[in-house]
């Protein structure tokens, strides 16, 4: 049997944070003399007692955690959390049910931005603060998984960026918290000062500081129907695009970078196929738009490359409803959304250094056809590139694709049509949030899909958002019987 007292440590942990947070939109739905004050404070202590319940009922001296502990606990750690965060949806104003309240908060923890929620502009500030909350504590806790748990677990060959302080398997929680108190403050900072930004660009101090939340951790809920389309602003867009690439690279550049290492964020190989790949894609979206009766213009580039920076990115902002640009256009923004930025940030999708891997791996076999006497090392970052770190990125990309054939069939099966449930899908597990379509596209929402349908998606959003074999893994029954 696994012991599961550290893993309950961790998720009681978890969750009387969980709690303390759900205070602040209490004490400023209290302030604006909003009743759903009373909603977040009951919610709050009811999380904060389990959770304090949890921790201290498992606390001792073993804190080691086992593979094997290390998957129940990122899996679990979502679910409980997503559980205990759709309390106050439910209670509140909204009346939402527990499943789309269930669905909002498993969009907002994993960042992905998708909604059910309508008629944002006259939404109660407490919910709205919520929102914000939880995609900029599911950012946070992003960037910790992707540093201190996944490569451990070897998830999708994503122990190329194993810090050496976690480079051996065991004690995961200790090591986790050495680095995370560095990777917190850098968060911090930038959530700081995108929300003075945002301020000086015209945005009140409560929009400044809920779009911050959701920018930096490239989640995209808004606190307006229109997006960040509301405000119409050049500089706010601008301040956007800015912070959303501040997202998608790693953040232990960052920290790198605070410690006299300027140069790692510009040699890194990652960060470069990112800008390449964006810098490519937003002159396609550019020239795309002449296909809808634009001349490509200063204006159409300013649409282009603030959409390209929130699909690629996972943000999913909005300010145009460019699924109507035209059929050109549709199909880059589809294959856009499964890009992804960079290992170790708060971005989605498949992510860079995974492409990068499948073209070195593609470029050599077919050296080796052309030379088949010769040698050719691979290499990535100036490291050697292993069988196996290949083997599993191939394995991710197939399983990835697999899941996601899967989901569609069954969206469309459920009444969707082929367009909306395969975009609905890919914006889910890449964690984008807006599809395509006039159903979950741009200028709508996720409200009318029926209730199998969100679970379903909820699902598929846990499962881009935790690196697919984090979840896969539970269906192997020798995961349970090893």
């Amino acid at each position: 049997m696994t012991n599961l007292r550290p893993v309950l440590l961790v998720i009681g942990t978890l969750l009387a944070t969980l709690g303390c947070a759900e205070m602040l939109p209490a004490i400023y739905d209290l302030s604006l003399g909003n009743k759903d004050w009373k909603v977040f404070a009951v919610s709050s202590m009811v999380t904060l007692f389990i959770g304090i319940a949890m921790n201290i009922s498992t606390r001792g001296d073993n804190t080691d955690i086992s593979i094997r502990q290390a998957f129940i606990m990122t899996a679990g750690s979502w679910i409980a959390l997503t559980a205990f965060g759709a309390i106050p949806f439910t209670l509140s104003s909204l009346h939402l049910s527990y499943t789309d309240a269930f669905f909002e908060t498993m969009s907002g923890i994993t960042t992905t931005g998708s909604t059910v929620i309508s008629g944002l502009d006259k939404v109660a500030p407490g919910i709205l603060l919520w929102r914000g909350e939880l995609q900029w504590l599911g950012g946070l806790g992003v960037i910790v998984m992707a540093i201190a748990v996944l490569p451990i677990l070897k998830v999708g060959g994503i122990q190329l960026f194993k810090v050496e302080a976690f480079d051996t398997s065991g004690k995961i929680l200790p090591r986790a918290t050495q680095i995370s108190g560095a990777l917190t403050a850098v968060y911090l900072v930038l959530t700081f000062i995108c929300a003075i930004s945002y301020a000086i660009a015209g945005m009140s101090s409560f929009d400044a500081i809920v779009h911050a939340m959701t920018t930096v951790a490239t989640g995209g809920m808004s606190n307006h129907d229109a997006s960040l389309g509301h405000f119409d602003s050049l500089n706010i867009e601008l301040i956007a695009i800015f912070f959303m690439i501040m997202g998608s690279l790693p953040f232990l550049l960052y920290v790198r970078l605070l410690q006299g290492h300027p140069m790692a964020i510009l040699r890194d190989t990652q960060v470069r196929g990112f800008f390449k790949i964006a810098g490519v894609a937003t002159f396609l979206a550019w020239l795309a738009q002449s296909t809808s009766g634009h001349e490509p213009g200063l204006l159409e580039l300013r649409d282009a490359s603030f959409a390209v920076v929130s699909v690629m990115t996972g943000t999913g902002y909005t300010t145009v409803d460019y699924s109507k640009w035209s059929v050109f256009a549709v199909t880059l923004f589809f294959l856009v959304t499964f890009i992804g930025g960079c290992s170790g940030s708060t971005s989605c999708g498949i992510k860079i250094f995974r492409f990068q891997i499948i073209f070195i791996s593609l470029r050599n076999r077919a050296r080796q056809l052309l030379y088949p006497n010769g040698v050719f090392p691979q290499k990535y970052n100036n490291d050697k590139l292993s069988d196996s770190t290949i083997n599993s990125v191939m394995g991710f990309l197939f399983l990835f694709l697999v899941s996601f054939f899967v989901i569609s069939g069954l969206l469309e099966f459920m009444g969707l049509d082929l367009i909306s449930a395969m975009s609905a899908t890919a914006t889910s597990m890449a964690n984008v949030g807006p599809g395509l379509g006039d159903v979950v596209g741009p200028a709508g929402n996720f409200a009318s899909l029926t209730s199998p349908s969100k679970w379903i998606l909820s699902y598929a959003m846990l499962l881009g958002r935790l690196e697919i074999f984090t979840i896969l893994v539970f269906l192997l029954p020798s995961f349970w019987l090893g």
